[in-house]
């Protein structure tokens, strides 16, 4: 009896933990759509600097000081593509000398703890319950002295991150800077121990600028007088703005050697845990980054028993793992080929990665073979740009559909997006099948429109392979038309496809192979790996 009631105990805890978890995330969700903090993030965006000031202030409403934050010996990562990766690297390499690992990253895949990582792991359930609500809970009952005003989204898990590091106790904190890097939330930083630039490109242009240039004085505004900075080589007009940002801040700003330079100092081969060329540079960087705290530390006599003779082996390099960059998945017949991809210059990074592995790929498989590319985007990225670079991977079918992982979305709060209607980014992918229409010479309009549950369209067009879904699962249960048993749990609510739209997969059906390339957004891509990897969501 005795272990019937522990059993009981052990099911009604586990349960509660549960339960508060989501409660923890729907009411982190809230801060999506709070009317003053939008208001707030308007009025700001004319005066960037005030966005600092108002951070210092919820920092110290949530009962921290930004001299605590001195403690964390950071090291601060930012960028427009890449920088997730460095950072990735970095933490490997820091983790596997011994050392307690933090590190904070966005956007999240599946679950919103994977942004605030102890050793490499998204914090635990229960630690990620009880620091969210200690945090909460004092903003909460500060907002009514201070105009009813509560951190946006970002700068709340920003907050938090800093809370969980101090608590934990973690020897280094991994930061990845959010969006630019002079007037983001992580930039209250005061004294990282070393800063690292990955490579930049025209992203976020409505608050970094509209120019490259612009942005790379944005992402030099995370330097610090006297703490070393690296960067991978950049395009010269950026790195001219970058030197000059350096020089005026007082910082050194150093050009990471290339990855194949490490093997003329007498180190063994170098091999990456992550896929595709672009994955050098940040390779190296987070060598660079690695090398210069550690000797830093070493300097400083911060750290007892630190051994450190050259460089960081890159060994280490290919233990690390990154979901959803440049990843593969095989389930039997089908391959799946995952990329946050979002920009121009990183959909030419995944379009080199996918032509060289999916190629790969073929030589290894017998049958018939199917090309499918599931693409969504998000923001005022630019799609038809994206998309045209596709075209030359010569698709059989163009799927699109929102970054809703499933058609009852309240069941999945940790990608619960607020600040854009359904009707929004259904439009979007409807203009996204248009313009994949018209840059494969179809420029007819769709014959036929068809509605399904809840008045969500799906489009299909006679003559284009193209069609737009309402949700991701049911757009991946088409493609791979039942071929894909971890697809199949018949306890997610699916809305009925029509039997037109069915005919259309005749060619999916009878094919041996079927290749899904998934990218334009880090969000398409959380979602088909909460289906696809249930043990994510767990």
């Amino acid at each position: 009896m005795g272990g019937n009631l522990w059993e009981r105990l052990s099911v009604a805890l586990n349960f509660s933990g549960v339960f508060l978890l989501q409660d923890a995330v729907c009411t982190l969700n809230t801060l999506q759509t709070n009317a003053s903090a939008l208001d707030q993030v308007r009025r700001e965006r004319g005066h960037p600097e005030i966005q600092l000031q108002a951070m210092r202030g919820f920092l110290q409403r949530a009962g921290l000081k930004v001299e605590e934050l001195d403690h964390l010996n950071i090291i601060h990562v930012t960028g427009t593509k890449g920088k997730g990766s460095t950072c990735a690297f970095t933490e490997q390499i820091l983790r596997n000398y011994g050392f307690r690992t933090g590190f904070y990253s966005s956007p999240h895949l599946v679950q919103v703890r994977e942004r605030i990582r102890i050793n490499g792991r998204p914090i635990e359930k229960d630690l990620f319950t009880k620091y969210f609500w200690q945090v909460y809970n004092r903003l909460d009952e500060t907002k009514e002295s201070h105009g009813g005003t509560m951190p946006a989204y970002f700068r709340f898990l920003t907050i938090l991150a800093f809370h969980v590091f101090l608590q934990e106790k973690v020897d280094v904190a991994v930061i990845e800077v959010g969006i630019g890097g002079a007037y983001d939330c992580t930039n209250i930083i005061r004294r990282p121990w070393v800063c690292g630039i990955s490579s930049l490109g025209i992203d976020h242009t409505s608050i970094l600028g509209d120019t490259i240039e612009k942005i790379a004085w944005q992402k030099g505004g995370i330097f610090k007088p006297g703490v070393p900075a690296f960067t991978v080589k950049q395009q010269e007009g950026p790195m001219t703005v970058l030197q000059q940002r350096a020089e005026e801040i007082g910082c050194s700003l150093s050009v990471c050697p290339e990855l194949g330079q490490y093997q003329s100092l007498g180190v063994e081969p170098v091999k990456l845990g992550l896929a595709g060329l672009h994955q050098r540079s940040n390779a190296s960087l987070a060598l660079q980054l690695t090398h210069c705290w550690l000797q830093r530390q070493k300097d400083h006599n911060t750290l007892d028993n630190l051994r450190l003779e050259g460089h960081p082996s890159p060994r280490r390099l290919a233990e690390t793992d990154w979901l959803g960059r440049n990843q593969t998945l095989t389930h039997g017949g089908i391959t799946y080929f995952l990329d946050g991809a979002h920009t121009t210059r990183s959909m030419q990074a995944c379009v080199r990665w996918f032509s060289e592995a999916a190629a790969q790929h073929e030589t290894n498989t017998t049958g018939s073979l199917v090309r499918v590319l599931l693409f969504n985007a998000t923001g005022e990225r630019d799609c038809a740009a994206m998309l045209k670079l596709l075209v030359p991977c010569h698709f059989d079918f163009a799927v699109f559909c929102p970054n809703i992982t499933e058609a009852i979305a309240t069941c999945n709060a940790d990608q619960q997006n607020f600040n854009v209607s359904v009707e929004n980014m259904l439009t979007r992918c409807l203009d996204n099948q248009q313009s994949w229409r018209v840059l494969n010479g179809r420029e007819e309009k769709p014959e036929a429109e068809f509605l399904i549950g809840d008045g969500l369209p799906l489009v299909a067009e006679q003559r284009s392979a193209t069609l737009v879904f309402p949700c991701i699962l049911s757009a991946l249960r088409w493609i791979t038309q039942g071929k894909d048993p971890v697809l199949s749990d018949p306890s997610k609510h699916l809305i009925p496809v029509k039997v037109s739209v069915n005919a259309k997969a005749a060619p999916l059906r009878a094919a041996s192979n079927i290749h899904v390339l998934i990218t334009g957004s880090l969000h398409l891509v959380g979602g088909a790996l909460k289906h696809l990897e249930p043990s994510l969501a767990s």
